[in-house]
């Protein structure tokens, strides 16, 4: 499955972007709101898993190029939230990007077509997308794709430790009918 928008063809992973994958999961800019940088063994292991997710739902994490530009900028796509909250079982939309791709509206693109695979292929209902409450650019990226914020959704990562300064998520939320509304005006 390959999705090509105007600047981006969002494809299955190669053996190829590991290498990258792993630098940019190494950059403490790209990984500030998340717990901890990756090694190399987490981000290949973190890798494999998209891949095996991937192959067994034909969806998912989608490894993101940009035609003469870079055969890999890193991902964009949906997921399925491995633990529990009040807006679980969902699919999520997200990306992560190498540090010298971003401003370019390569993540916001990437996650209107992720959106519409969502939508019109999978035929889901909603999709949400989470961050640290602090992520101010991610969450001007939910906000670029329509999505919805209601503080009340607010909630705690239940992988982070209590006293963890990343443990407070906000959560964005969009329904397919707002999606459907939205999308004649792209």
């Amino acid at each position: 499955m390959i999705i090509r928008t105007k600047r981006l063809i969002l494809r299955p992973w190669q053996e190829s972007d590991l290498e990258s994958f792993a630098q940019l999961n190494a950059d403490p800019r790209v990984m500030e709101y998340f717990p901890s940088v990756l090694s190399r063994k987490e981000s290949d292991d973190l890798a494999r898993r998209i891949i095996a997710k991937f192959e067994e739902q034909k969806w998912g994490l989608w490894a993101a190029s940009v035609p003469d530009v870079a055969d890999f900028i890193g991902f964009i796509g949906l997921s399925i939230p491995s633990f529990e909250t009040h807006f679980t079982p969902a699919v999520e939309v997200g990306w992560r990007l190498a540090f010298d791709q971003w401003g370019n509206g390569y993540a916001t693109e990437g996650a209107k077509a992720a959106l519409a695979y969502g939508y019109e292929t999978l035929q889901l209902p909603e999709i949400v997308s989470f961050t640290a409450e602090q992520n101010m650019r991610s969450r001007r990226i939910m906000e670029k794709i329509g999505m919805q914020y209601d503080p009340k959704d607010d909630f705690d990562h239940p992988k982070l430790p209590e006293d963890h300064h990343l443990r407070r998520h906000v959560l964005y939320r969009l329904k397919a009918e707002q999606w459907q509304n939205q999308s004649h005006l792209d």
